[in-house]
Protein backbone atom coordinates (compact mmCIF):
# COMPACT_ATOMS: atom_id res chain seq x y z
CA UNK A 1 0.00 0.00 0.00
CA UNK A 2 1.29 3.51 -0.74
CA UNK A 3 2.33 5.56 2.28
CA UNK A 4 0.45 8.73 3.13
CA UNK A 5 2.71 11.57 4.23
CA UNK A 6 3.08 15.32 4.06
CA UNK A 7 4.54 16.31 0.70
CA UNK A 8 4.44 20.10 0.90
CA UNK A 9 7.88 21.38 1.86
CA UNK A 10 6.59 24.67 3.21
CA UNK A 11 4.03 22.87 5.37
CA UNK A 12 6.69 20.50 6.74
CA UNK A 13 8.90 23.47 7.54
CA UNK A 14 6.13 25.39 9.30
CA UNK A 15 4.91 22.40 11.29
CA UNK A 16 8.43 21.48 12.37
CA UNK A 17 9.13 24.88 13.88
CA UNK A 18 5.64 25.13 15.38
CA UNK A 19 6.22 21.78 17.08
CA UNK A 20 9.56 22.91 18.47
CA UNK A 21 8.09 26.12 19.85
CA UNK A 22 5.16 24.24 21.38
CA UNK A 23 7.29 21.57 23.05
CA UNK A 24 10.62 23.20 23.89
CA UNK A 25 11.30 25.30 26.97
CA UNK A 26 12.49 28.52 25.35
CA UNK A 27 11.45 31.03 28.00
CA UNK A 28 14.96 31.87 29.19
CA UNK A 29 16.18 32.90 25.73
CA UNK A 30 15.70 36.46 24.49
CA UNK A 31 14.34 37.44 21.08
CA UNK A 32 17.81 37.34 19.45
CA UNK A 33 18.77 34.01 21.01
CA UNK A 34 15.56 32.06 20.51
CA UNK A 35 15.76 31.62 16.70
CA UNK A 36 19.31 30.30 17.09
CA UNK A 37 18.29 27.74 19.68
CA UNK A 38 15.22 26.71 17.67
CA UNK A 39 17.42 26.05 14.64
CA UNK A 40 19.80 23.98 16.78
CA UNK A 41 16.91 21.88 18.12
CA UNK A 42 15.67 21.37 14.56
CA UNK A 43 19.10 20.22 13.39
CA UNK A 44 19.39 17.77 16.28
CA UNK A 45 15.79 16.54 16.05
CA UNK A 46 15.82 16.80 19.82
CA UNK A 47 13.45 18.83 21.93
CA UNK A 48 15.28 19.06 25.24
CA UNK A 49 18.53 20.20 23.66
CA UNK A 50 17.65 23.73 24.78
CA UNK A 51 18.21 22.69 28.40
CA UNK A 52 21.89 22.23 27.55
CA UNK A 53 22.40 25.40 25.49
CA UNK A 54 24.12 28.29 27.24
CA UNK A 55 24.39 31.71 25.60
CA UNK A 56 26.43 34.51 27.09
CA UNK A 57 24.93 38.03 27.14
CA UNK A 58 25.46 39.84 23.87
CA UNK A 59 26.49 36.74 21.93
CA UNK A 60 23.77 36.93 19.28
CA UNK A 61 24.24 40.63 18.59
CA UNK A 62 28.04 40.35 18.53
CA UNK A 63 28.01 37.39 16.15
CA UNK A 64 25.45 38.99 13.84
CA UNK A 65 27.26 42.33 13.77
CA UNK A 66 30.50 40.55 12.91
CA UNK A 67 28.89 38.92 9.88
CA UNK A 68 27.18 42.13 8.80
CA UNK A 69 30.57 43.87 8.97
CA UNK A 70 32.07 41.27 6.64
CA UNK A 71 33.94 39.13 9.16
CA UNK A 72 34.96 35.60 8.18
CA UNK A 73 33.58 32.42 9.73
CA UNK A 74 36.38 30.18 10.99
CA UNK A 75 35.41 26.50 11.16
CA UNK A 76 37.28 23.61 12.75
CA UNK A 77 35.88 20.98 10.37
CA UNK A 78 34.79 20.82 6.75
CA UNK A 79 31.47 19.35 7.86
CA UNK A 80 30.87 22.74 9.47
CA UNK A 81 32.20 24.92 6.67
CA UNK A 82 30.32 23.00 3.97
CA UNK A 83 27.04 23.34 5.82
CA UNK A 84 27.00 27.13 5.85
CA UNK A 85 24.30 28.42 3.49
CA UNK A 86 26.26 31.00 1.51
CA UNK A 87 23.26 32.95 0.13
CA UNK A 88 22.20 33.72 3.69
CA UNK A 89 25.48 35.41 4.56
CA UNK A 90 24.95 39.16 4.81
CA UNK A 91 28.28 40.28 3.35
CA UNK A 92 29.49 37.41 1.17
CA UNK A 93 31.56 36.41 4.19
CA UNK A 94 34.55 34.12 3.75
CA UNK A 95 34.07 30.68 5.28
CA UNK A 96 37.46 29.28 6.24
CA UNK A 97 38.55 25.80 7.31
CA UNK A 98 42.30 25.22 7.39
CA UNK A 99 42.24 21.55 8.37
CA UNK A 100 43.31 20.30 4.93
CA UNK A 101 46.17 22.74 4.47
CA UNK A 102 49.18 20.60 3.48
CA UNK A 103 51.39 21.98 6.24
CA UNK A 104 48.97 20.99 9.03
CA UNK A 105 50.16 17.37 9.52
CA UNK A 106 53.76 18.50 10.08
CA UNK A 107 52.60 21.28 12.38
CA UNK A 108 50.63 18.74 14.40
CA UNK A 109 53.68 16.50 14.78
CA UNK A 110 55.83 19.40 15.95
CA UNK A 111 53.16 20.57 18.37
CA UNK A 112 52.43 17.01 19.55
CA UNK A 113 48.75 17.77 19.14
CA UNK A 114 45.91 16.87 16.78
CA UNK A 115 45.62 18.25 13.27
CA UNK A 116 42.39 19.93 14.34
CA UNK A 117 44.31 21.91 16.95
CA UNK A 118 47.30 22.64 14.73
CA UNK A 119 45.07 23.98 11.96
CA UNK A 120 43.99 26.83 14.23
CA UNK A 121 47.48 28.29 14.07
CA UNK A 122 46.62 29.20 10.47
CA UNK A 123 43.66 31.25 11.70
CA UNK A 124 45.77 34.00 13.23
CA UNK A 125 45.65 36.25 10.16
CA UNK A 126 41.84 35.97 10.07
CA UNK A 127 40.95 35.81 13.75
CA UNK A 128 40.40 39.46 14.61
CA UNK A 129 36.67 40.12 14.72
CA UNK A 130 35.77 36.73 13.24
CA UNK A 131 32.93 34.37 14.11
CA UNK A 132 34.53 31.13 15.31
CA UNK A 133 32.56 27.90 14.93
CA UNK A 134 33.96 24.77 16.54
CA UNK A 135 31.58 21.87 16.04
CA UNK A 136 33.78 18.79 16.04
CA UNK A 137 37.09 18.75 17.88
CA UNK A 138 37.54 19.42 21.61
CA UNK A 139 41.29 19.75 20.99
CA UNK A 140 40.57 22.68 18.67
CA UNK A 141 38.56 24.48 21.33
CA UNK A 142 41.20 23.86 23.99
CA UNK A 143 43.93 25.12 21.65
CA UNK A 144 41.92 28.22 20.79
CA UNK A 145 41.60 29.02 24.48
CA UNK A 146 45.35 28.58 24.89
CA UNK A 147 45.95 30.88 21.93
CA UNK A 148 43.69 33.53 23.45
CA UNK A 149 45.68 33.44 26.70
CA UNK A 150 48.30 35.41 24.76
CA UNK A 151 47.38 39.12 24.81
CA UNK A 152 48.99 39.48 21.39
CA UNK A 153 46.61 36.96 19.81
CA UNK A 154 43.80 38.64 17.84
CA UNK A 155 40.36 38.33 19.40
CA UNK A 156 37.34 36.94 17.53
CA UNK A 157 33.98 38.65 17.90
CA UNK A 158 32.18 35.53 19.15
CA UNK A 159 32.67 31.79 19.58
CA UNK A 160 30.26 28.94 18.91
CA UNK A 161 31.78 26.14 20.97
CA UNK A 162 29.93 22.88 20.30
CA UNK A 163 32.50 20.09 19.95
CA UNK A 164 31.01 16.64 20.36
CA UNK A 165 32.29 13.44 21.89
CA UNK A 166 33.33 11.42 24.89
CA UNK A 167 36.87 12.71 25.47
CA UNK A 168 37.37 16.38 26.19
CA UNK A 169 34.11 17.71 24.75
CA UNK A 170 32.47 18.49 28.08
CA UNK A 171 35.69 19.79 29.58
CA UNK A 172 36.57 22.06 26.65
CA UNK A 173 33.13 23.67 26.71
CA UNK A 174 33.25 24.11 30.47
CA UNK A 175 36.61 25.84 30.02
CA UNK A 176 35.21 28.17 27.36
CA UNK A 177 32.21 29.02 29.52
CA UNK A 178 34.35 29.67 32.60
CA UNK A 179 36.82 31.86 30.70
CA UNK A 180 34.57 33.52 28.10
CA UNK A 181 37.30 35.51 26.35
CA UNK A 182 34.54 36.79 24.03
CA UNK A 183 30.74 36.26 23.88
CA UNK A 184 30.11 32.54 23.48
CA UNK A 185 27.51 29.84 22.89
CA UNK A 186 27.94 26.25 24.04
CA UNK A 187 26.01 23.01 24.33
CA UNK A 188 26.87 21.40 27.64
CA UNK A 189 28.25 17.91 28.09
CA UNK A 190 28.95 15.41 25.33
CA UNK A 191 26.30 16.87 23.02
CA UNK A 192 27.24 19.00 20.04
CA UNK A 193 28.40 18.37 16.51
CA UNK A 194 28.63 19.88 13.07
CA UNK A 195 24.89 19.98 12.28
CA UNK A 196 24.05 21.88 15.47
CA UNK A 197 26.93 24.28 14.91
CA UNK A 198 25.95 24.95 11.29
CA UNK A 199 22.35 25.54 12.37
CA UNK A 200 23.52 28.23 14.77
CA UNK A 201 25.61 29.93 12.07
CA UNK A 202 22.77 29.91 9.55
CA UNK A 203 20.31 31.28 12.08
CA UNK A 204 22.68 34.10 13.01
CA UNK A 205 23.28 34.91 9.35
CA UNK A 206 19.65 34.93 8.28
CA UNK A 207 17.90 36.59 11.25
CA UNK A 208 15.10 34.04 10.94
CA UNK A 209 14.25 30.52 11.99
Amino acid sequence: MPYTYEKDGAAIYAESFATIRAEANLARFDADEEPIVVRMIHAAGMVGLEEHVKVSPGFASAARAALENGAPILCDAHMVSEGVTRPRLPADNAVICTLRDPIVPDMARVMANTRSAAALELWRAHLAGALVAIGNAPTALFHLLNMLEDPACPRPAAIIGCPVGFVGARESKEALWADQPVPSLIVEGRLGGSAITVAAINAIASRQE
